[in-house]
């Protein structure tokens, strides 16, 4: 059983995280608003009291947040909070030079990283129907693809960081 921190728990994140947690998963959640935190733990999501917190036992990071800015933020704690060699995936829509600032934050310390977004919408992250467009090493995509499919239904490893 993996151990998946899941930053991010809104609209889209809330149903990733409960697909991981069905799967299996032990997740481990953190969101700002109360409110994601609270429908996040009706899904049966252990809920962190920060990223930190989230991060520190993780074997997995999962972000899904609104901007570019707030995901290279929360990587930064996260980065600092993990255990060396944690995979981290950001599936925010982003920017692309946010997204590759992610990996060169995540490579400082250590960590592979993986550029994940998706489309498919609230539907998708529901239905785990999502598709995720993944940029990053190859060898931590094939890593990462059994966390990825419980989340959706197609896995497209696009390239490089930042690629995705």
């Amino acid at each position: 059983m993996t151990t998946i921190a899941f930053i991010g728990l809104g609209n889209m994140g809330g149903p990733m995280a409960a697909n991981l947690q069905r799967a299996g998963h032990t997740v481990v959640g953190y969101d700002v608003q109360a409110e994601a935190c609270a429908a996040a733990k009706a899904r049966h999501i252990v809920i962190a009291s920060s990223v930190a917190a989230a991060a520190r036992d993780a074997d997995v990071i999962v972000t899904m947040l609104p901007s570019g800015a707030l995901v290279n933020a929360v990587w930064r704690e996260a980065t600092r909070a993990a255990r060396p060699g944690t995979m981290m995936i950001d599936s925010s829509t982003i920017d692309v030079a946010s997204a590759r600032e992610a990996h060169a934050l995540a490579q400082a310390a250590g960590h592979a990283s993986l550029d994940a977004p998706v489309s498919g919408g609230t539907e998708g992250a529901s239905n785990a129907t999502l598709t995720f467009m993944v940029g990053g090493a190859a060898d931590t995509f094939a890593r990462a693809n059994p966390i990825l499919a419980a989340m959706g239904r197609k896995i497209v490893h696009c390239g490089i960081a930042g690629n995705g």
